[in-house]
């Protein structure tokens, strides 16, 4: 029986072939088109727009779906990261990381079990043990134990194990989709260490651009009139938008000279006509006078009109020519739609307090309980939020950083283990984005569910707020249900900042979870009109800093807050 353990098998080939693939799910609508693409040993970073599809090409490769047409062909075996991981909550660790069955039979052979069966489940893995513990310490999970129950596991966590027991495995094809998730900076950075030093084929999709930025090609996904394409470009996420920068400059003159050429050819349609009106009227007249013979002046405006006839037809292709090559042309650059919109209700004077926490120098998580003889000074006891604050909460993963938000947007109850615990008082305007983009009504429509939080607010304003989030006509009245990712996390948002009272504080919990590169944007966008105070917890610090953090706090293991330096 061959190792676990070995290295990834090369193949001369391409590793994975995508041949005419496309896929629908069951209530018919169509997520991939007749795409195709290969993949060689490195590292690809798979790119592209919430909803097209990249976490499908994933779950193809790795057999967790079948195509509805064409073929998927992988060369060697496949590990794979799904974007939402499906656990037993009493499982071990050990289990997680696929080698359950391993130990429990070393432990059964060491006990005294000389039944070939059990030689046959170890094979040559008799390190299994050693080595798992070897990858977990790389990846900064000293402290799980192979016997530890999966529900201990924070969320980040449970996926720096699941990526441990693929590291284990070395499987020749490793399929990734956003593996940064939940991951704070610590682990963030540890995961790129392995990741880089992968020799395998690998696939990556994520929006982390410390990730992409260790990726050998950008494979850019994209939809069209013609299908799915996957666009390959040399090199990593920089010089990806380098690339794509200097194809959207040439995009954009192509339009403007294929504009101007329409424009050109439509006023020399409209000179050619008026000519032509000129010497129809001077036939006329001559005929009038009797200049000319009848015969010979009907048989001059027949020939004029043939001649004009051909003329205004070969105008006609030529306009009809400069318009497809106007069209292939703004086909060719991107929708760059941003958000754009005012908030005025939501800004807070300066001097105002909108949150008040005391009682953070006590226990106030049952299960952080710091001992009573290791008191940081720095530790912040009460935390104040004045005027439009814009906080960032950091910290390891397990630390509380989300049950601290919820406390403070009363999604829990406020906790008492030893004494009165936390004091919240906040403004009533609060706004509470959760991970789970789980807020919406997937019965109602965009719009209804913005009337919902707005109640007050008329269809025509509804409708003009949601433009502003780009659901412009038809897809206001879309189900929530039936929205892409991109669509949904942006219709969560007009629903966030159009509700009526509009929010003065947002508590945001790893906003940038699970977006593509323009949703972020978009959501920076967003929040760059945003008058009000802010609190988000995220470990993504290029999108922190692009919406203007002015403090910056870390939540220890030990519940213990503190005020930080970013640089440092």
């Amino acid at each position: 029986m061959s190792s676990r353990f070995t290295a990834p098998a090369r193949s001369g080939g391409p590793s994975v072939v995508l041949s005419e693939l496309s896929f629908s799910w069951p209530n018919g609508r169509r997520v991939l088109d007749g795409l195709s693409a290969s993949f060689s040993p490195g590292r690809t970073g798979l790119i592209g727009v919430n909803g097209a599809g990249k976490s499908t090409v994933l779950a193809l490769i790795a057999g967790r779906l079948q195509p509805s047409s064409g073929s998927v062909t992988v060369t060697g075996d496949v590990g794979y990261l799904p974007q939402t991981l499906t656990l037993d909550a009493n499982a071990r660790v050990a289990s997680l990381l696929g080698i359950a069955g391993v130990l429990d039979a070393i432990d059964a052979i060491e006990a005294g079990d000389a039944s070939q069966a059990a030689f046959d489940a170890v094979g040559d893995d008799w390190d299994a043990r050693e080595q798992a513990r070897g990858w977990l310490s790389r990846l900064g999970l000293d402290h799980v134990g192979l016997d530890d129950p999966v529900a201990r596991l924070s969320g980040g966590e449970t996926i720096m194990t699941a990526l441990t027991g693929l590291f284990l495995r070395r499987p020749a094809v490793l399929l990734l989709d956003e593996p940064t998730n939940n991951l704070d900076r610590d682990a963030r950075g540890r995961l790129c260490a392995a990741v880089e030093s992968w020799p395998g084929v690998m696939l990556i999709v994520s929006h982390d651009r410390e990730l992409l930025g260790l990726a050998d090609q950008i494979a850019d996904l994209r939809s069209d009139h013609y299908g799915d394409s996957l666009r390959l470009y040399g090199g990593n996420l920089a010089s990806y938008h380098a690339m794509l920068e200097a194809e959207q400059a040439a995009a954009r003159r192509a339009v403007s000279a294929a504009a101007a050429d329409v424009r050109r050819e439509h006023r020399d349609l409209v000179r050619g006509q008026t000519r032509q009106a000129r010497r129809d009227r001077q036939g006329r007249q001559l005929s009038a006078a009797g200049s000319l013979p009848h015969t010979a002046a009907g048989a001059r405006q027949r020939s004029a009109q043939e001649t004009a006839g051909r003329s205004r037809d070969t105008a006609l292709a030529r306009i009809a020519d400069a318009e497809t090559r106007l069209a292939e042309a703004e086909e060719a650059v991107r929708d760059d739609d941003a958000i754009a919109i005012a908030l005025p209700g939501t800004a807070v004077p300066v001097g105002r307090t909108v949150l008040r926490v005391r009682g953070l120098d006590r226990p106030w998580i049952p299960w952080r309980t710091p001992p009573a003889d290791e008191a940081d000074a720095e530790a912040i006891a009460e935390l104040v939020v004045q005027g439009p604050e814009r906080i960032a909460l950091t910290g390891p993963n397990g630390a509380g950083k989300s049950t601290l938000l919820r406390l403070i947007a009363g999604e829990l109850g406020l906790p008492e283990p030893r004494g009165p615990g936390l004091v919240v008082r906040r403004i009533s305007a609060l706004g509470y984005l959760p991970q789970r983009l789980d807020v919406l009504d997937d019965d109602r429509t965009v719009a209804e569910n913005v009337r919902a939080v707005a109640p007050a607010a008329s269809v025509n304003e509804v409708r003009a707020g949601l433009a502003r989030f780009l659901f412009r006509g038809a897809r206001a009245d879309a189900a929530a249900g039936t929205l892409s990712g991109g669509e949904r996390f942006r219709a969560v948002l007009a629903s966030l900042l159009l509700a009526d009272p509009p929010p003065q504080f947002l508590l945001l919990d790893e906003p940038t979870n699970s977006l593509d590169l323009a949703s972020v944007r978009q959501l920076s966008q967003a929040l760059s009109c945003y008058q009000g105070a802010l609190l988000v917890a995220s470990h993504d610090v290029p999108f922190l800093a692009s919406i203007g953090i002015t403090r910056w706090l870390r939540l220890s293991r030990d519940a213990r807050l503190t005020d930080i330096d970013p640089l440092t």
